[in-house]
């Protein structure tokens, strides 16, 4: 290799060195730049996604509030429903009740028609016989009795029994040596049970010694 052609070499080393020297310089005066610019690009995408989460958290605090208002809507019809059902099953009882006493109160009156015809005729027939009115007389309370009996009438029992404040009504409290504290000496006014209630309590003399 010539000297000229070494020289020229040298040149066009030099050259390059000089250009890559160039664009080392360039990329260092760049950097800063592009390092501002990535952190200003950070900086906005914080603020856009701080700007954002409030919007998103309101979202669904709103979409929470709209399901819980449906939710109590939806509860308070339910409730009004069962209130409405609850008054047209208590009304339609109370009829029911009604009409049921009522058909009890037909059958029982209509049981007992044939008692009361039986007195009328007690009534309008000559009294000539005592003892066979008499008789007529036992024969309609038999009657009577057995009609109240069928229809649940009982009679609460006293004799020898001890005083049942359920039961008893006591207007009187007397002495007696041959019978036990709170014994019934006397039945004052038959007391009667329908169906397992009082519906009078017997009123009686308890013993008190």
């Amino acid at each position: 290799m010539s000297k000229k052609d070494e020289q020229k070499m040298k040149e066009m080393q030099q050259e390059i060195d000089e250009a890559e020297a160039e664009e080392t310089a360039a990329d260092e005066a760049e950097a800063p730049e592009t390092a501002e610019a990535s952190e200003s690009d950070a900086a906005e995408a914080d603020a856009a996604a701080e700007a954002e989460a409030p919007d998103e958290d309101a979202a669904a605090l709103k979409a929470q509030v709209e399901s819980l208002k449906a939710a109590l809507e939806e509860k308070d019809n339910r409730v009004k429903r069962l209130q409405a059902d609850f008054e047209n099953f208590r009304r339609r009882t109370s009829k029911e009740r009604e009409e049921l006493a009522n058909v009890v109160t037909q059958d029982l009156l209509k049981s007992m028609l044939p008692i009361l015809d039986n007195f009328d005729r007690a009534m309008a027939a000559e009294q000539k016989d005592n003892e066979s009115f008499q008789k007529g007389v036992e024969m309609i309370y038999t009657q009577l009795h057995e009609t109240l009996k069928n229809a649940g009438l009982e009679l609460i029992d006293t004799a020898g029994q001890k005083f049942d404040p359920n039961f008893h009504q006591a207007v009187m409290r007397v002495e007696n040596p041959d019978l036990e504290d709170d014994t019934i000496a006397q039945e004052l006014q038959k007391g009667y049970i329908v169906k397992g209630r009082v519906i009078r309590p017997s009123m009686v003399q308890v013993v008190s010694n």
